[in-house]
């Protein structure tokens, strides 16, 4: 079943609690301390580009990619209404094509956790590698293990807003180390009629080690692994963490 196609129309509505300014300054500073203040930078996985935009509001010239379409045409409106010059592209990440070379890569929002076979994880390491610039940095978070087992794992979300509402369901699958999210949705059409929509999304949980192995093998140089917006290394109840890396001669 494909993700985030009815998702796309209300996928703002429900994710208005999540700080991209505040996430955007973090990556940023991050980014100024590996020497990139500047040029071109792609967001792999940028969804409806809130935090591309952001990210293009600090001068830097973004290039966003994303494998759905809806979610795509939604940060085309934004683009038009901002008026920034991003750059989107409808490509799945495991297989991004650019037309050169950038200063550096970021993927947030727990994108790489949607690649669920570690193969294809090497191969977007590879493929990142291939497009950065020399020395060029890569940025990525993902969400922990504790998260997804001991947080989200087996329990349902439920939100009703004025237009919409949803139910999430969670199921963690320990050995595979993949959470599996049954989404359902209501959405309010004409005439006060509510229409109901489907969809299942999956997300594996990686070890750290396991992460740094495939980021070494795929050419670039492990720099280091944070707490999320913390310059600390994550702990045990660490929900999310962000990787560092470079590229270090092709």
């Amino acid at each position: 079943m494909d993700t985030y196609t009815s998702f796309a129309r209300v996928y703002d509505t429900f994710m208005d609690n999540i700080p991209y300014k505040e996430w955007a300054e973090y990556v940023d500073k991050l980014l100024k301390s590996y020497g990139v203040s500047e040029g071109l930078v792609l967001d792999l996985g940028c969804g409806t580009g809130s935090f591309t935009e952001e990210m293009a509001s600090k001068g830097y010239d973004m290039i966003g990619v994303d494998n759905a379409e809806d979610m795509l045409q939604i940060a085309l409106e934004k683009k038009t209404k901002s008026r920034q010059d991003i750059l989107y592209l409808l490509q799945d990440m495991r297989e991004f094509e650019l037309y050169g070379t950038v200063r550096a890569v970021v993927s947030v929002c727990d994108s790489m956790n949607y690649i669920i076979e570690d193969s294809d994880l090497l191969k977007v390491f590879q493929l990142v590698n291939n497009y950065l610039d020399p020395g060029g940095v890569f940025i990525f978070d993902m969400n922990t293990i504790h998260k997804y087992r001991d947080i989200e794992g087996e329990c349902t979300i439920a939100e009703n807003r004025e237009d919409c509402s949803f139910i999430w369901d969670n199921y963690y699958e320990e050995e595979e180390q993949i959470n599996e999210y049954e989404l359902t949705l209501f959405v309010k059409e004409e005439q006060d009629l509510y229409r109901k929509y489907e969809e299942i999304h999956y997300q594996k949980a990686y070890e750290i080690e396991r992460v740094k192995e495939l980021i070494k093998r795929s050419g670039l140089e492990f720099v280091t692994v944070l707490d999320a917006f913390t310059t600390k290394a994550p702990e045990e109840d660490s929900e999310r963490i962000y990787f560092v890396a470079r590229e270090c001669e092709k």
